[in-house]
């Protein structure tokens, strides 16, 4: 299949280049490997810590954080939330290309204790996010991350460990910075001390009241796609032969990209990415449905172009039913929109060869 699947793409590339359309350069080829499955379901470790339980105000930071993310509720919903007392398991793999299973551990739960099988619990985890209260005072919470990284690791040494630093947004910019770094020197130095130097954390600023928590969990995602090479190999290749600025390919439902090129990410490009995606979903849910309310709303037919006025262009195109690529892309180029089309189309059959090669394994 592969085979019969690169002679096409070589006889459609010679048939460009001989049309006065299509320059030298300016097609698309795509070769690529599958070497394992795109995306696998793992157990991601959701814990918080930082206010005490016996506070006032309990916190339901984590439980919070998931609703906004896979759930799409707003984020001034979640402070009617009830707090997280017991750990919860939450699938994330019915309607989403994203596939997780959340285990849910509240803050004040002792999950090392005894009567409770930790080798369970790590030995299949892809990956541990550890939620700290930047609002709070985070000298407990850091102990209690070093304690959860310590014990995780002897489980499980392939465990990628994240450390989100949550509700950022009632603080300055000044605090933030100076938070982030006083958090991330303290466990370093710890884990230091432990002989735990190769133990790498990865810390985020993160709100549920802007992108940055959708940011934080894109990059947590990335980190358990085994294909991640070949779909970032795959975008370079498409956004220098469209002349595209950046890309996103990203999950519908979730609004997590899943990958994008090597350009460094911008938070207010991916917004703007982000915020075409339900535009174009509620657009469509008011006028693409059928008159008998028929259909979905996100089909092989979306595709969207919004203009800025800084002279750039967004542009939106469906790859399957849970994924969108959404690209931005300067004015000028834009009028190159056949070319676009038809190295789209090049990228898009690279990537059902890879989700087939997915589903026969």
């Amino acid at each position: 299949m592969l085979a019969r699947a690169r002679a096409a793409m070589t006889r459609a590339q010679s048939a460009a280049a001989q049309s006065d359309v299509w320059r030298a350069g300016d097609t698309l080829f795509l070769p690529y490997r599958c070497s394992g499955p795109l995306m696998l379901i793992q157990p991601v470790c959701v814990c918080v810590f930082g206010r005490r339980w016996t506070d006032s105000l309990p916190r339901r930071t984590q439980t919070s954080i998931q609703r906004v993310v896979f759930h799409k509720m707003s984020p001034n919903e979640t402070l009617f939330l009830e707090s997280t007392s017991k750990i919860t398991k939450n699938e994330i793999a019915n309607s989403s290309f994203v596939q997780l299973q959340i285990w849910d551990f509240p803050g004040q739960l002792d999950f090392f204790d005894a009567a409770f099988d930790t080798d369970a619990i790590f030995a299949q985890c892809g990956a541990l996010i550890f939620v700290i209260d930047a609002q709070d005072d985070y000298s407990e919470a850091l102990s209690k991350l070093h304690l959860t990284v310590t014990k995780a690791h002897k489980v499980n040494p392939n465990i990628a460990y994240e450390v989100f630093i949550h509700k950022v947004d009632g603080i300055s910019d000044d605090h933030k910075i100076d938070t982030q770094r006083d958090i991330q020197q303290q466990a370093i130095d710890e884990l230091a001390d432990a002989g735990l130097d190769g133990v790498h954390l990865s810390f985020y600023l993160t709100s549920i009241y802007d992108h940055s928590i959708f940011e934080a969990f894109s990059k947590v995602v990335q980190k358990l796609v085994r294909q991640l090479p070949t779909l970032e190999n795959l975008l370079d290749i498409l956004i220098s032969s469209s002349r595209i600025e950046k890309s996103f390919l990203i999950d519908v439902v979730s609004k997590i990209y899943v990958a994008t090129d090597s350009a460094p990410v911008d938070m207010q490009t991916y917004e703007l990415c982000s915020d075409m995606i339900d535009v174009v979903v509620d657009v469509s849910c008011i006028y693409g449905m059928k008159e008998s309310g028929e259909g979905i709303a996100y089909d092989e037919a979306s595709q969207s172009i919004i203009k800025l006025s800084n002279g750039m262009v967004l542009y939106l195109r469906e790859v399957n039913k849970y994924l969108a690529l959404v690209c931005l892309i300067r004015q000028a180029n834009f009028e190159k929109l056949g070319l676009i089309n038809y190295n789209f189309e090049f990228f898009r059959s690279a990537l059902e060869q890879i989700f087939a090669a997915e589903g026969g394994k």
